[in-house]
């Protein structure tokens, strides 16, 4: 419980860093920000998967690049999903979804590999 606790603490950190630095991207209070990073969590554990599987080709032929697309996709469903959070178009949801991923992965290596059920 502790492990998923401190990785919803840093995606919601991620998320505020994002919204702090990418203009278009607003979130609106701290429950906010959290809902927000839990249910980013939520959607690419659960949506992300079968759309990189249906988008196979298109990233191959794209070497991958199409993937950034999705990412920006799916945060993009969260700010579709959530009020409080808002995105202007799709270059804040596509540089919002990199600072996410590159603050993510930056931190997931001072806290180890996420935990196996």
């Amino acid at each position: 419980m502790g492990a998923f606790l401190v990785r919803l603490l840093i995606g919601a950190f991620s998320l505020w860093i994002a919204a702090a630095l990418i203009p278009g991207m607003v979130i609106r209070g701290a429950i906010t920000l959290v809902v927000a990073a839990l249910l980013l969590g939520l959607v690419n554990a659960l949506v992300r998967p079968v759309l990189i599987v249906l988008t196979l080709p298109l990233t191959i032929a794209t070497l991958g690049l199409f993937l950034l697309v999705i990412n920006a996709a799916m945060l993009a469903l969260v700010a579709w999903l959530l009020p409080g959070f808002t995105l202007s178009g799709f270059f804040s949801a596509l540089f919002g979804s990199i600072v996410v991923s590159l603050i993510g992965c930056f931190t997931g290596r001072y806290i180890g590999p996420p935990a196996r059920v």
